[in-house]
């Protein structure tokens, strides 16, 4: 079988079968999906952190010294994400995707948020600082987070896989993750509503400015923004 054959029966192989669908009660790792037609439906909360300006970094300075920066980035979000609750099931170049589910999925992805930020100005700013006195980049990034149900499924094929999220918040909270000159962090209205108090409010002062909508398609959200930073 030729590369034409093989690729145009790969494809069928995908189309053709009807999905095999689970409500799932956790967030599922690549090996608990089927990978012909399986596919896991979450009430989630997604978060995906972005790295701001990896591009002018990696033109500035050595390639060992920028993956030194962006490693720091995705270790910090990483470590918080999971503290928080969330299951880290992408990477992305600069950029994690972190998944929470239950009750409280929109507050804690909320405070995992303001926690990368605080990480970002309190700790690895001044870390790269302190490591090299000539490090002129300082590091600013972005949040985004939305909710909703999302369809989870494996992209690629035997050996070569992983889960990919399909539906409007896993989008959504990427999109919002890349808004720059305004807050550090955006989220979608869904989330803002189910906040506790303690994810919305700092000596009785929201924390969350209306920001107003963006359109993604013909689906116009509406968002929220802040530049808080909270402490573990």
């Amino acid at each position: 079988m030729g590369l034409k054959e093989d690729v145009e029966a790969g494809v069928s192989g995908v189309l053709l079968p009807a999905w095999v669908e689970r409500d799932g009660q956790v967030v599922p790792e690549a090996k608990d999906i089927a990978l012909s037609n399986g596919a896991v439906r979450l009430d989630a909360t997604y978060l995906y952190a972005d790295m701001a300006d990896s591009t002018g970094l990696a033109q500035a300075y050595k390639d060992w010294a920028a993956a030194k920066v962006i490693r720091s980035y995705l270790n910090a979000a990483t470590r918080i994400i999971r503290a928080r609750g969330g299951h880290i099931r992408s990477f992305d170049g600069d950029r994690v995707m972190g998944i929470f589910i239950g009750d409280s999925k929109n507050s804690d992805a909320a405070k995992a948020a303001m926690n990368i930020s605080w990480a970002v100005t309190k700790v690895i700013n001044p870390a790269l600082q302190d490591k090299w006195n000539n490090f002129t980049w300082k590091m600013a990034h972005g949040v985004g987070i939305d909710t909703g149900p999302a369809m989870l499924v494996r992209g690629g094929v035997h050996g070569e896989n992983d889960i990919v999220s399909v539906g409007g918040a896993p989008n959504v909270a990427a999109k919002l993750s890349e808004i720059r000159g305004g807050k550090t962090i955006n989220i979608s209205a869904s989330v803002y509503n189910q906040l506790n108090d303690a994810s919305k409010f700092a000596n009785k002062i929201d924390m969350w400015t209306p920001r107003g909508t963006q359109s993604y398609g013909n689906k116009s959200v509406a968002y929220y923004g802040s530049s808080y930073t909270w402490a573990p």
